[in-house]
């Protein structure tokens, strides 16, 4: 399966786990130039950017990793564009990561909500 596809089916899955949890998908690849954001998920008033990185090896380091300063920075850049379009009076946003990770089971989907703030490491 090519990086393309796996990252859709890693977004497959985030976004089935979110449902479970309440959640309502209302945007997939949120785009903003050449930055976006995998998947906007609310749930009432909450607003969840979140970013879905998973690993189908071990060796290569827990997904979570990738995200450092310059993608959680990327992605705050399409989430205030995404909120000028489509925020309401009352939202509450936040950023989450889903982490998609084989296990000897299948597939483990963490969900780790409020996973960074903006000016702050993860």
């Amino acid at each position: 399966m090519d990086t393309h596809r796996r990252g859709r089916a890693f977004e497959h899955l985030a976004a089935s786990r979110l449902q479970r949890e309440g959640f309502r998908i209302e945007a997939r690849n949120v785009r903003a130039g050449r930055e976006e954001i995998d998947l906007v998920a609310r749930r009432g008033p909450l607003v969840a950017f979140v970013e879905v990185k998973g690993r189908t090896r071990g060796d290569r380091g827990h997904p979570l990793g990738a995200i450092d300063h310059r993608k959680r920075a990327a992605i705050a850049r399409v989430a205030r564009d995404w909120i000028h379009r489509h925020g309401r009076a009352g939202d509450v946003y936040r950023f989450d990561a889903v982490a998609v990770v084989r296990s000897r089971d299948g597939w483990r989907v963490d969900h780790i909500a409020d996973a960074w703030r903006l000016g702050q490491g993860m």
